[in-house]
């Protein structure tokens, strides 16, 4: 059983998702939110797996409400939704520490499938806007960001758990990856969790930002 919570001013909106995470065995609906305040202190109280986290709130907005639940340390990972695609609004919540977004045009069955991928510690785009979204965190990515070699981090890398980051951060599946580098889906899911734990990523959405940030990938670069 997935626990969520719901936050999003718009009352139908809410109604309309409890009553499809409601519908199915595998999800429930522990608590509503209409704006961040509330949603940062009913994600203390109720500890869901999941917060479905509006973006656009009055108040505070759905970007500061994630900084400060992630900022938690907290089980509660956070899955946006918002009903424009890249919008800047989008990237700050994923630097806030959001595990990732959907379009509120999102079919019931990706919404559910989302929420499923980031309970377990998976990150969720929505498929359509991956390379676009990419894109647009390498036009966004400060000129000066660092190259690899000043960064601590990135040296407790080995040369190939280096190069498993360089393929996330191109937005590059598990099974495109086994692909490339001859090597089972197992492997590579082994490799992928040791790259997260020594960069301190709390999945893969971070992984991709940090691959950007400094320097490991580029929107056209293989």
């Amino acid at each position: 059983m997935t626990t969520v919570l719901v936050v999003d001013d718009q009352p139908l909106q809410r109604y309309g998702l409890r009553m499809l995470l409601d519908s199915v065995p595998e999800t429930e609906v522990v608590g509503e939110a209409a704006h961040g305040a509330d949603a940062v202190r009913k994600a203390a109280g109720l500890r869901p797996d999941v917060v479905l986290m509006d973006v656009r709130m009055p108040g505070m907005d759905g970007i500061e409400a994630t900084r400060r639940i992630v900022a938690t340390g907290d089980r509660s990972r956070v899955l946006v939704m918002t009903t424009f695609d890249l919008d800047e609004y989008v990237y700050a919540a994923l630097r806030a520490g959001a595990s990732g977004f959907l379009l509120k045009d999102a079919r019931p069955e990706e919404l559910l499938a989302g929420i499923r991928a980031v309970a377990v510690g998976d990150a969720v785009i929505a498929p359509a806007l991956t390379r676009r979204l990419l894109y647009e965190f390498a036009r966004l990515v400060p000129p000066h960001a660092n190259g690899s070699d000043e960064e601590p981090r990135l040296s407790s890398l080995t040369d190939r758990e280096r190069e498993i980051l360089v393929a996330i951060g191109k937005g590059w599946t598990n099974g495109e990856i086994a692909t490339r580098f001859v090597l089972s889906e197992s492997t590579v899911k082994t490799h992928v969790g040791r790259v997260l734990s020594k960069i301190g990523a709390r999945d893969r959405i971070q992984a991709v930002i940090f691959a950007y940030d400094h320097g490991l990938a580029r929107p056209h670069g293989g």
